[in-house]
């Protein structure tokens, strides 16, 4: 196969920060997708209605002319958001979900929730009004194991909220693990989940066989082979259970190549690119357009796009870096070759 026409895709999870990096990383999504979800684990967060539209508003306004892309924004959902501003959501025609993370879980997340149980009438309120929460599964607990944080708290907690509130539609992030596929799939249909191109594409000798390489550092990290061949299942079955969630999560260079390096793969740059490789190796570019463009619009009840993209079996070096002046952002794969390439 030479070229690859699609649906154009959705982005059912994505960091665009704001300020200069948004302006520097916002036209790479606004090139490949029609939609994206749009992380609100900004400093200070977005927690409220009145704080969506002025984000979004700072989206619109950093898109190259001329570009159609829409930025589906969500909420930050923490102990003292009020069951009014879940209302003011649900009537919102531009805020598509509520995100949960729990406290110290991941960049950004010190505003998070501590007691889950805390926020029980909340969820009761998100389910009322069919509004999806989207939850990064993993425990904080500093004890955990690293690896394991993602199955213990599908254990527990993700177990736990699904029993209590059965009619509430549940994205669980950027699943990494076997446990959590099962999981997903054992579930209701109002259960769902998005996976990375760096959780498809990579195991854990990535970011450690040979020498710590910050750029594969990310939150749920990187696990070991068995589990990557779970995703890669998952992804390529037609399941309409998984969709595209690139958790592209931009850091300056400097910030990620330290003592104590940001978590996030910068992968926006090639998103859609990644993917259609990560699906070649396994055999299921046939499958790729149903995960990429047609299932994640399906579980947010919105309409499939109908415009769409063409992509080339042409292979081209990714650059070192993104951005000018005093913004440099190493990209997913910064100075090797992709081998699909946008026309």
């Amino acid at each position: 196969m030479k070229t690859l026409t699609l649906t154009k895709p959705d982005d059912w999870h994505i960091h665009v920060r704001n300020a200069a990096v948004l302006k520097t990383v916002l036209p790479h999504t606004a090139k490949q997708f029609g939609r994206a979800i749009i992380m609100p684990n900004l400093k200070p967060p977005v927690t409220t209605v009145a704080d969506a539209l002025n984000y979004r508003e700072e989206i619109l306004s950093a898109l190259p002319d001329e570009t159609q892309f829409e930025p589906l924004m969500t909420l930050y959902l923490t102990a003292q958001t009020e069951l009014s501003e879940i209302k003011k959501a649900a009537e919102s025609e531009f805020v598509h979900a509520f995100k949960m993370y729990p406290a110290g879980a991941t960049t950004n997340s010190d505003a998070g929730v501590a007691n889950i149980c805390g926020i029980y009438p909340l969820l009761a309120e998100l389910e009322k009004y069919d509004i999806p929460l989207l939850i990064h599964g993993e425990v904080t607990d500093p004890l955990s194991d690293i690896f394991d944080r993602e199955h213990l708290f599908v254990k527990s907690t993700l177990t736990e909220i699904v029993d209590k509130f059965p009619n509430l539609r549940i994205v669980l992030e950027h699943v990494t693990t076997t446990e959590a596929v099962e999981f997903v799939l054992s579930a209701g249909p109002n259960i769902a989940a998005t996976i990375t191109p760096q959780h498809l594409l990579y195991n854990r000798n990535a970011l450690l066989a040979g020498g710590i390489r910050p750029h594969y550092y990310c939150l749920p990290i990187i696990k070991r082979e068995s589990h990557r061949q779970s995703l890669i299942k998952a992804a390529t079955s037609g399941n309409p259970k998984f969709f595209l969630g690139t958790d592209s999560a931009p850091h300056l260079t400097h910030t990620k190549e330290n003592a104590c390096g940001c978590a996030g793969c910068f992968s926006a740059h090639a998103a859609i690119e990644l993917y259609a490789e990560a699906f070649e190796l396994a055999n299921a570019l046939d499958k790729l357009e149903g995960f990429a463009s047609f299932y994640g619009a399906d579980f947010y009840h919105l309409p499939r796009n109908t415009d769409t993209i063409t992509l080339e079996k042409t292979p081209w070096s990714v650059p070192l870096s993104y951005g000018e002046d005093e913004i440099h952002i190493t990209p997913l794969k910064a100075g090797e070759e992709i081998n699909w390439k946008i026309i």
